[in-house]
């Protein structure tokens, strides 16, 4: 072996034994030393009470011993109503209203680590003050396919995006002294079939694309909690998977915390208990007749599984009970709930992820100087989202919809008139309502300038089911180009969580915004970002395709698999590492989003042209705003490996940052990244590798938009 590629492999070894280089504070000896009393206390029901749930989310307590009830909640972008103990019905509680954050591309549409360390802080405070314990996210599976129902809650295509606003969101989470429970290890990249099918990918795929934000979770955020995906991995189930469990994830990525079900998500209780299960939650038996209650206590005393197993488990428990200081509630985090700060949070989250598609002939912002009268269309305009998608669904405070948020801020200016559109039916349809149609086109044509709400709602982004199609529901695509055809000056704004086929209507509509599900201040951050209030800055976290076959995993035909197996044949060429790589055009790329300024990139450069394989990458460049209003822009830093062994995509994702700028105002950027950041996992060597040779060091405002770009060579 090369003597650059020994140290690289050295090193990444030794992190890999360390356990990971991340700031979770080790117990104390006393706190180990109380755990080790603890269970030589307890009999074995006691042992086993603490690893199966008593309800739908909470752990039995041992009160003779001092263990209080551990709490669970939903929650990745809000902390779920009360649920009752033993049935899915809400409880009814008229104090549980929570704060409703942006879902997860909403998040990563952001490109802001800092909002995501942000919404942990006021999500743990929330769950503190509602007395949880672990609270359900965040989602990072990688969006593989743009038909995934739970993509919303997700975050992107591209694994080094998703491990960036993972680990700041559970730092900020377990801050508060709440556990992250990062969902769904692994490969839960389509909900059809998805407590069946069987998941098949290359180690290259699983390194490169799939297990990234696990592995930052555990390394560089501690996360305390990992829960276990429904499906299956290489013919196991991930809740009895070895390799999964005990080999990837604790020996060699070091993780130290507990596994926890999905709900109703265990097989086995042998099978589970060996490969590395710590908690089973969610059944539809009695609680004592889990895999994880009277099962395993039986397999104890049959002699097919040693006590010491169980004791690890229950140390595990108490050991995350220790961290989030359930044992001394004076230490503990003390919890607040709907606060002003919490509010403008989620207005921040909010204003920073709408992204700006199209804006041709300067259409946005709107000018009151030009614009008496406003047409409003769309069932999505007046459609409050907070409650849907199942499991992630939140009892939102207030929600203020895009339409309220117009009122709020321009009803003075302009006049604001308001027409439905189309309807949301209770099946999904997509045949158009004339009437509905006319109306809204007469409307416009009476109007200076019309907008259209359009996009999905939690019909289509929801968990426990894919969405037929790309195709815009509810005949939308019929009412846009109606209403274009009758005022030009038409903008669309899209309120979903996935890709919709926007190629019907692209063309014919001068602006074009993305406004996902946008949280409790999503119409007001909405009706900032149209009248030039705020500047938008949000970058699309996956890319749009022109229509579903061009993208990777439709066009190899393995979406949603068959015979109850997926094969991941496009293995590490997923989202744009696939459109770039393979020269096929989107309608929109990853990392696309406009402003109402102008950035100017110059001045790219580096400490020197060789680089060793031991040494940090470091470049430097000015960014500078060059037009009239103050705004930021996201700058991304792609890298090309044209010398690799084995085929690289054209360009990867390494490193961003997102920069706020008054007009004129230019500063020096300077990017730093390891050269081991650089390599490729070679699956065939079971190692990560970057050979020596050219690299393309590559800065642009998108995977498509490259406005620097500078070759270094690697020794």
């Amino acid at each position: 072996m090369k003597a650059g590629l020994y140290y690289l492999c050295l090193i990444l070894l030794l992190v890999n034994i360390s356990g990971g280089l991340y700031a979770a504070e080790p117990l104390s000896k006393q706190e180990e030393k109380k755990i080790r009393s603890l269970i030589s206390k307890m009999s074995l029901e006691e042992k086993v009470s603490l690893l199966h749930g008593n309800s739908k989310f909470y752990v039995e307590a041992i009160p003779r011993l001092g263990i209080p009830e551990l709490a669970l909640s939903d929650g990745p972008h809000g902390v779920r109503a009360e649920i009752n103990r033993d049935n899915w019905n809400y409880a009814g509680w008229t104090n549980d209203s929570s704060t409703y954050f942006p879902t997860g591309t909403a998040l990563a549409a952001s490109w802001n680590p800092e909002l995501a360390r942000l919404r942990g802080e006021v999500l743990g405070e929330e769950a503190r003050y509602r007395g949880k314990d672990i609270l359900l996210g965040p989602g990072v599976n990688i969006i593989r396919s743009p038909l995934c129902g739970r993509n919303f809650e997700y975050m992107s295509e591209d694994p080094y995006l998703v491990a960036q606003m993972t680990t700041a969101y559970i730092q900020g989470l377990q801050s508060r002294d709440v556990a992250a429970c990062v969902k769904h290890y692994i490969a839960n990249n389509q909900e059809t079939d998805r407590a069946t099918v069987d998941v098949n990918m290359s180690d290259r795929a699983l390194h490169e694309i799939y297990l990234p934000a696990f592995k930052a979770a555990v390394q560089e955020a501690g996360t305390y909690s990992i829960m276990t995906a429904y499906n299956k991995f290489r013919g196991f189930w991930c809740a009895e998977n070895p390799y999964l469990l005990d080999s990837l994830m604790r020996r060699e990525l070091g993780f130290e915390g507990i596994f926890v079900s999905d709900w109703n998500g265990t097989h086995s209780t042998l099978s589970s208990a060996k490969a590395g299960l710590d908690l089973e939650m969610g059944t539809d038996k009695p609680y004592n007749e889990y895999y994880f209650a009277q099962p395993l206590i039986d397999a104890v005393r049959n002699g097919e599984l040693p006590g010491s197993l169980i004791d690890q488990k229950v140390a595990g428990v108490l050991r995350l009970m220790m961290k989030l200081k359930i044992f001394d509630p004076t230490k503990r985090f003390v919890g607040s709930m709907n606060t002003p700060e919490h509010q403008q949070a989620t207005y921040r989250s909010a204003a920073e992820s709408i992204v700006l598609l199209k804006n041709e002939n300067n259409i946005l912002p709107l000018d009151p100087a030009h614009v008496k009268s406003l047409a409003v269309i769309g069932d999505n305009a007046t459609r409050k989202q907070s409650f849907g998608g199942q499991s992630s669904e939140i009892k939102a405070l207030y929600e203020v919809t895009p339409l309220e948020g117009l009122k709020n801020r321009a009803e003075a200016q302009f006049e604001i008139r308001f027409a439905q559109g189309y309807q949301k039916s209770r099946q999904a349809s997509n045949k158009p309502d004339w009437e509905l149609i006319n109306e809204a086109a007469a409307l416009a044509a009476q109007c200076d300038v019309a907008v259209v709400m359009a996009g999905l709602n939690h019909d289509y982004d929801t968990e426990s089911r894919d969405k037929p199609d790309l195709v815009l529901p509810y005949g939308q695509l019929e009412l846009i180009r109606a209403v274009s055809k009758a005022n030009p000056k038409t903008i669309v704004v899209i309120i979903a969580g996935s890709a919709v086929d926007m190629a019907g209507f692209n063309y014919r509509v001068p602006g074009l915004l993305w406004a996902w599900y946008n949280g409790m201040e999503g119409g007001n951050a909405l009706a900032d970002v149209l009248l030039g209030k705020v500047n938008p800055s949000g970058k699309m976290p996956f890319s749009l395709p022109v229509c579903l076959d061009q993208s990777n995993a439709h066009a190899l035909g393995e979406f949603p698999g068959r015979d109850q197996q997926v094969d991941y044949f496009d293995d590490i060429f997923v989202g744009y590492r696939w459109f770039d790589t393979y020269d096929i055009a989107p309608l929109y790329p990853f990392g696309h989003g406009l402003s109402y300024t102008r950035f100017e990139y110059s001045e790219l450069s580096v400490d020197k042209e060789e680089w060793n394989m031991d040494e940090k990458l470091r470049l430097s460049m000015v960014l500078s705003n060059t037009g009239r209003c103050d705004g930021a822009e996201v700058v991304q830093l792609y890298v090309s490996d044209p010398e690799s062994e084995l085929p690289r995509p054209q360009k990867e994702l390494k490193a961003f940052q997102k920069v706020f700028l008054k007009a004129g105002e230019r500063r020096e950027l300077v990017f730093e990244l390891a050269l081991s950041d650089l390599a490729y996992y070679n699956d065939s060597k079971k190692e990560w590798l970057l050979e020596p040779g050219a690299i393309k060091c590559l800065l642009g405002s998108s995977s498509r938009d490259i406005r620097q770009e500078i070759t270094i060579k690697v020794n």
